[in-house]
C-alpha cells in the first residue's frame, strides 16, 4: 500500500447505520421495562424536549381489568401503561420549552382516557433536590451522565439513588468500545472530538461528552453505586449496525449504546442502610436553598364515562349494531373495541364488553385455546346464512338489472334501425338485401343463407370446433 494509500486509509469514516435508528432502540429498551414491571410513576432526568414523556402521555385503551372480575379477560399483549403521575428536568429551556408543548393535553387529543395523568415540567439541576421526586417508582435517565461535569457526576448516585430511590433507575451512555466501529483498525474517527478534560486521548462522538466510558468502566461505576446504595444493577449494550464490519469486529465491539437498569432491594438491612445515607445527603445539601422551577402543569381529564359501563344489554346492542354497520360477522374482539361507542358504553372497561358478549344469545367469543386476548375474536350468530341470504339477493337483483339493460340496448339499436329505414321493408318486415350474412367474435366466424322460405331460419356454418 502506498503512504497515500496509507493515508486515506486513516481518515476513512465507515458507513455505520442502525434500524430502528439508536435513539428509538434506546426508548424500546425504556419502554419494554417500565411495561413488563407496571410502572405508575416517572422522572425523566434530563428530559430534552420531551420526546419520552410525550410517548408516555398516551392513554391506555382501557382499564386496569378488574382482578375480581367474574369474566376471564386474557393476557393484554403488549401490556398497557398506565401511568398517573410523570415529571421531566432539565436545564436548557429551549428543549424545556419544546417538552411543555408535547405533553400539553391538546398535543395528545386522539383516544379517550380512562385513568388520570399529571404531567409535570421542572427546570433545575440534578443536583438540587426535589422533594416531589422522593419514592417515584422510576427514573430515567438515558444520554446524559457523559454530558455531566465530573463534580455533578459525583452528586448522581447519592440523588438519585440514596435521596430518591425510586424502585427501578433506567439509565444508558455511549460505549468508547463501539467507537472503533467507525473507522478501520488502528486509526481514530476523524470526524470525532477530542476529550475536552485533556484526561484521556480519547476521541469522542459528541463535542459535549466530558467521558465516554468502555465496557469495563461503565460496568465497574455500575456495580460500585449499586452496592453503595443498596440496589442490584443488570448491565448491557444495544444498538448493532446494519452493515457487517469487513475486519470481524461486531461481536468483539458490542452495541453502540451501554444501559443499566437498577433495581432498589428492599431486604431489611439495605433499607436501613439506605435511609441512613440518604439523611446524610440531604443534611450535607440542606444549606443549599436552590429549588426546581416548575414550569409546567398539565392535568389530564378522564372520560366522563370512565368506570361506569352501561347495562349488557346496551352494550350488547352497541356491537350487533357495529357488526351490521361493517357488514362482518366475525371481527377481532380488540378491533370491535374501537368501533362506534362500544368503548364508551362500557365505560372503559374491557370486562364488560367481554360480559356483555358472553351473556349474549347473538354473540360468541371465539378464544380457540388463546390465553392473549388480541387473538380473540367475536362472531354475530347466524350472522354467516344471513349475509350469504343478502349477497345472494344483491347478485341477483344486479343480474336481474344487467339482463333488462342489456334489452333496453338491443332495443334501442334496433328501434334506430327502424327509424332509418334500414331494416324494414315496405310492408314493415324485416329485410336484407343480401340473403347470405357473415359474423366474427372472439376468434370465431360465422357464415349463414337465408332458406327460400322467407321463414326466420337459416342455416348456419362455423369454423370453430368443437
Amino acid at each position: 500500500m502506498s503512504e497515500l494509500d496509507e493515508e486515506d486509509e486513516v481518515q476513512r469514516v465507515l458507513q455505520v447505520s442502525f434500524f430502528p435508528p439508536l435513539y428509538l432502540q434506546r426508548r424500546i429498551w425504556v419502554l419494554d421495562i417500565l411495561r413488563r414491571e407496571n410502572v405508575d410513576s416517572l422522572i425523566d432526568i434530563g428530559c430534552g424536549e420531551g420526546e419520552l414523556l410525550a410517548t408516555l402521555c398516551q392513554p391506555a385503551p382501557w382499564l386496569r381489568p378488574d382482578p375480581n372480575s367474574r369474566v376471564t379477560v386474557g393476557e393484554e399483549n403488549p401490556i398497557n401503561l398506565r401511568l398517573t403521575h410523570v415529571a421531566g428536568l432539565d436545564i436548557a429551556s429551549r428543549e424545556l420549552s419544546e417538552a411543555i408543548q408535547v405533553t400539553a393535553p391538546s398535543a395528545n387529543p386522539t383516544y379517550e382516557r380512562w385513568e388520570p395523568l399529571c404531567v409535570k415540567i421542572w427546570k433545575g439541576g440534578l443536583e438540587t433536590l426535589n422533594p416531589e421526586f422522593v419514592g417515584a417508582d422510576c427514573i430515567v435517565s438515558t444520554e446524559v451522565i457523559e454530558h455531566l461535569p465530573e463534580e455533578i457526576l459525583d452528586e448522581f448516585a447519592p440523588v438519585l439513588l440514596g435521596v430518591y430511590h425510586p424502585r427501578l433507575l433506567l439509565i444508558s451512555t455511549p460505549s468508547y468500545n463501539f467507537n472503533a466501529r467507525f473507522s478501520p483498525p488502528g486509526t481514530e474517527r476523524p470526524d470525532g472530538y477530542p476529550d475536552p478534560t485533556g484526561r484521556t486521548n480519547r476521541i469522542f462522538r459528541h463535542h459535549d461528552h466530558k467521558f465516554e466510558w468502555d465496557t469495563e468502566e461503565f460496568g465497574r461505576w455500575c456495580k460500585d453505586v449499586a452496592r453503595e446504595w443498596g440496589y442490584s444493577a443488570r448491565v448491557d449494550t444495544i444498538g448493532t449496525a446494519q452493515e457487517r464490519d469487513e475486519w470481524g469486529r461486531d461481536e468483539e465491539l458490542g452495541g453502540a449504546t451501554q444501559v443499566a437498569a437498577f433495581r432498589r432491594l428492599d431486604d431489611p438491612n439495605s433499607v436501613t442502610e439506605r435511609e441512613k445515607k440518604g439523611k446524610v445527603v440531604m443534611k450535607e445539601r440542606a444549606e443549599n436553598r436552590k429549588e426546581h422551577e416548575l414550569l409546567a402543569m398539565h392535568q389530564y381529564p378522564v372520560h366522563p364515562s370512565a368506570g361506569k359501563p352501561q347495562p349488557l344489554a346496551e352494550i350488547e346492542k352497541a356491537i350487533i349494531a357495529q357488526f351490521k354497520e361493517i357488514g362482518e360477522v366475525i371481527v377481532r374482539q380488540e378491533e370491535m373495541w374501537f368501533l362506534g361507542d362500544v368503548k364508551i358504553r362500557c365505560g372503559g372497561c374491557i370486562e364488560a364488553m367481554i360480559e356483555a358478549i358472553e351473556e349474549s344469545p347473538k354473540l360468541r367469543l371465539q378464544r380457540d385455546g388463546w390465553d392473549k386476548r388480541g387473538d380473540w375474536k367475536i362472531e354475530l350468530v347466524g350472522g354467516i346464512q344471513q349475509a350469504n341470504a343478502i349477497w345472494t339477493n344483491s347478485e341477483q337483483a344486479r343480474g336481474n338489472e344487467k339482463e333488462q339493460a342489456n334489452e333496453e340496448l338491443e332495443w334501442n339499436q334496433t328501434k334506430t334501425l327502424w327509424d332509418d329505414g334500414k331494416g324494414l321493408g315496405e310492408e314493415g318486415i324485416w329485410s336484407t338485401e343480401d340473403s347470405n350474412w357473415a359474423r366474427e367474435e372472439n376468434g370465431s366466424s360465422w357464415a349463414g343463407s337465408w332458406d327460400d322460405s322467407g321463414a326466420n331460419v337459416w342455416e348456419v356454418q362455423s369454423d370453430k370446433e368443437d
